[in-house]
């Protein structure tokens, strides 16, 4: 069709769609439709002037840019390539983030200056909210790589343009940003989808081999030459077969979801058992071999081993891998690092928490102060001692202050000793004072944000001299220690409300490190499997699905110290020979708490109560449920006892249990 009397059309239908809330049917495609509607609910108006979404600038656009500075640094080379792709054709190149900031662009003078006039630029926000359908925020949005071209656009200023646009995703799905390719619409060209596709691909792949470094990993094609192009399938493997991780040709060709990451090992998928993978000669990695699928697909592959890992962690591992699948739960919960520092074997894999512990790595032994950040529970201290492990000062004292837990009269001498008589009640010889019994190691000041102000300015002094006089008197004498603080708070606000210094938190803040929560982190499967490992020597105990499944999508307000208090109880209640933990060995208000995230809930939890007791007295304590969800299953299973016990995650004496209880 002419273009002329496409925009025409297009633009009819969007008179239709203000005038009526709908487009008409078949005057655009689905995806387009989809956002204009959303476009239109947002509140843009196809013509005049953008109200929000303005350009990011000065601190903010910093900010912006150092939370994305891996993305863009494995982003810029394959952006130069693809602009070498399309130089001199009215184009530009566009990387956005996840919230469809835009990060860095390429592109010719002449056409740059014309998408300037629609802020189609650094900084500039380009979400559906802001800009109505745009290739960019669709993308993103849609999670699926489209065009938008021409009037297309619900902004009629935008209309000039065709763009192109593909998301690009981590190893474990989750979006990072888009790559976009945007040009004059008079000289579209057919091919650019799929060359922004590409381009996102070749991101992914990078982004992949960078993060996981340390893992094993499988690179395989059908074809034996695309072995090491951009078209491979990537997944990446902990030493058991479990799969980390993986690009989207992996994902595809293997119909695998992001959800199945950490869940499924190798040999869920190939009829090649990794044992005798391995047994076919495992360090030779640029061997080639021809894997059987269970998808009745074979695939030319080769796994690589992280360099120096093959005569060592491969040959353990091979050692330590069951004959069968029934065993694999005996293995180690955690792969051996190449790193064998302390915050290597803290790594549980995910991307968030490891970036933040590469990041603290580089900074050891550099005299950067560190400031931990994170909600209560989180490992602050324990990421804090695990950094002083893997410095040079590892061998010194690591000395931990919980400035919440001390009475603010008993502070500045807990903190910077006193010498005999200094004050009624001081011991004879005085105190050495904990900031000098961190001399040579690590001074780790936790929840520092609950400091008294007063106290605040004699710590700054101490911290820029490097040296202490004790209460009462006597000889400054100079410290050497490297520091480390934590808080929950934000302490950007509490120096907006004066509530600490400003001066003593540019003095800790050398380096802001953001530990997530464990509601937010990727590798809970396998923190699940340690700490069982932990609580359970010797025994392969797990979780039954119906509660893992409630544990996996509760928001755990405690984080990782409630968890692991939760399966230490857990374990601590299963009878002699029951290895599965089910809802009967949860204390009573957890288990209040997380049948509300049972599958189904909480329909399905009111659903069994509403039938066993009449709708005015409706079953909320967990004793009723309890007896409840017994009879249902019991029913279920036709009376077969140990089905039902089986499929509650108890055992059959508990169940006898139960039954005579009720």
């Amino acid at each position: 069709m002419d273009p002329q009397i496409t925009s025409q059309v297009l633009r009819q239908a969007r008179v239709h769609l203000l005038a009526h809330g709908e487009c008409p049917p078949g005057a655009v495609q689905a995806r387009i439709a989809s956002s204009w509607q959303r476009s239109l609910r947002a509140g843009v108006q196809p013509v005049g002037r953008v109200s929000g979404g303005d350009p990011l600038t000065g601190t903010e656009m910093r900010q912006v840019l150092t939370r994305s500075e891996d993305l863009l640094a494995i982003a810029r080379p394959v952006m130069d390539y693809v602009f070498e792709q399309i130089q001199d054709s009215h184009s530009m190149v566009i990387l956005a983030n996840a919230q469809s900031t835009l990060l860095h662009t390429l592109g010719d003078a002449p056409f740059l200056n014309k998408a300037e006039r629609v802020a189609l630029r650094s900084g500039a926000i380009w979400t559906e909210e802001a800009r109505g359908t745009n290739a960019i925020g669709t993308a993103l949005v849609e999670a699926t790589p489209l065009r938008v071209e021409g009037a297309e656009h619900f902004l009629e200023a935008n209309s000039f343009l065709n763009c192109a646009a593909s998301p690009i995703f981590s190893a474990q799905g989750q979006l990072l940003g888009v790559l976009d390719i945007s040009g004059d619409q008079r000289l579209a060209q057919a091919h650019t989808l799929g060359l922004a596709t590409t381009a996102a691909r070749m991101i992914e792949n990078r982004w992949l081999l960078a993060r996981h470094q340390r893992d094993w990993r499988m690179h395989f094609h059908t074809q034996a030459e695309g072995v090491g192009t951009a078209a491979e399938g990537i997944l990446a493997l902990a030493p058991d077969g479990l799969l980390l991780g993986g690009n989207r040709a992996a994902m595809q060709s293997l119909k695998i979801a992001a959800a199945d990451w950490g869940h499924l090992h190798w040999d869920d998928i190939s009829a090649m058992p990794l044992r005798d993978w391995l047994a076919r000669g495992h360090t030779q990695t640029e061997r080639l071999h021809l894997a059987a699928l269970h998808t009745g697909r074979s695939v030319f592959a080769r796994l690589v081993l992280p360099s120096g890992a093959q005569a060592t962690s491969a040959t353990a591992t091979q050692a330590a891998l069951p004959s069968d699948r029934a065993g694999r739960a005996q293995l180690p919960a955690v792969p051996p690092q190449l790193a064998p520092d302390a915050l290597a074997q803290l790594d549980t894999g995910d991307l968030a928490w490891r970036a933040a512990a590469e990041r603290g790595r580089r900074t050891l032994g550099k005299g950067i102060a560190l400031l931990v950040q994170g909600e209560s529970g989180v490992g602050k201290e324990l990421f804090a001692r695990a950094l002083h492990d893997s410095s040079a000062r590892h061998a010194g004292p690591f000395v931990a202050i919980n400035c919440a837990a001390i009475p603010e009269h008993l502070i500045e001498a807990e903190l910077f000793g006193y010498e005999s008589g200094a004050f009624t009640g001081a011991r004879r010889d005085g105190q050495l004072g904990r900031l000098r019994e961190a001399q040579g190691g690590t001074l780790f000041l936790d929840e520092i944000g609950d400091m008294p102000l007063a106290l605040q300015t004699r710590l700054l002094r101490v911290l820029q001299e490097r040296s202490i006089t004790p209460l009462g008197g006597g000889k400054a004498q100079q410290l050497d220690f490297a520091l480390v603080c934590a808080t929950h708070h934000q302490l950007r606000e509490a120096v907006a409300q004066g509530r600490f210094r400003a001066d003593l938190f540019y003095r800790i803040n050398g380096l802001a490190l953001q530990l997530p929560a464990l509601r937010d982190r990727s590798d809970r499967e396998v923190i699940t499997r340690r700490l069982l490992d932990q609580f359970n020597p010797g025994q392969s105990v797990r979780l039954h699905p119906d509660l893992a499944f409630a544990m996996a999508h509760y928001p755990w307000p405690g984080n990782l110290r409630e968890y692991a208090n939760a399966l230490q109880t857990a374990s601590a209640l299963l009878l002699p020979g029951e290895d599965t933990i089910g809802w009967s060995q949860l204390s009573d208000d957890l288990a209040q708490e997380l049948l509300r995230y049972r599958e189904g809930a909480p329909m399905a939890v009111a659903a069994l109560a509403a039938q066993a007791q009449p709708p005015s007295l409706p079953a909320t304590d967990l004793k009723t449920l309890s007896h409840t969800a017994i009879a249902q299953m019991l029913q279920q299973c036709r009376g077969n006892v140990s089905q039902a016990a089986k499929l509650l995650g108890i055992s059959r004496q508990t169940l006898y249990r139960r039954l005579k209880v009720s």
